[in-house]
This record gives structure tokens, C-alpha cells and sequence, in this order.
């Protein structure tokens, strides 16, 4: 596995971490945000290894596993798309009880 690659990993394995510990703390705004930021690092290091290109800055779940080519079930592509939804609101929030 390519150096940068093992990196993104590595992060993804931090922040996962981390939300597991938000959520345990009743943080879940900041567990759903470290649930993003997990996959949306794995993805850009299995970007990395398997197209050998440069992750996009971008926090889309959905545009990155198009461009991996990754191939999942509807309920996964689901769930996915529910999180960059909802990841936009713990991103920006206009109103914490709004989106609570």
C-alpha cells in the first residue's frame, strides 16, 4: 500500500475512534460529522491506491465512490447519501435544535 494511502487510513482510523467516543458522550452532531470525515478519508486513500490520482477536495461520499467506480447495494448508496446530507447540517447549522 502506497505511503499516502496507509496515511488516509490511518486518519480515517482516528476519527472513527473519535466519533465512537462522541456518540458514547451524547455528542452526535460531532459523531455523525467524525462518521463523514471517516469514510470520506478511506475513500480518498482507496482513491489514491486504486486510481492512483489525487483526491478532490470535496466532502461528497457519493462523487468519490463514482469516481473509485465502487459498485454497492441501494441501501448502502442510501445510507451514504443520508450522511452527506446530514453531514452538511453539522457542518454548517443555522439552528442546533433544527437539526436535533
Amino acid at each position: 500500500m502506497k505511503q499516502k494511502s496507509k496515511e488516509w487510513i490511518k486518519q480515517a482510523d482516528y476519527d472513527i475512534d473519535t466519533a465512537v467516543f462522541m456518540f458514547d458522550g451524547g455528542r452526535f452532531f460531532y459523531a455523525v460529522f467524525m462518521c463523514h470525515l471517516s469514510i470520506e478519508k478511506a475513500l480518498k486513500g482507496l482513491l489514491i491506491e486504486k486510481k492512483r490520482q489525487i483526491p478532490p477536495r470535496t466532502h461528497n461520499l457519493i462523487l468519490l465512490i463514482s469516481q473509485i467506480g465502487i459498485a454497492m447495494p441501494a441501501e448502502m448508496r442510501k445510507f451514504l447519501t443520508k450522511l452527506n446530507e446530514s453531514s452538511v447540517a453539522t457542518r454548517y447549522p443555522e439552528e442546533l435544535d433544527k437539526i436535533s
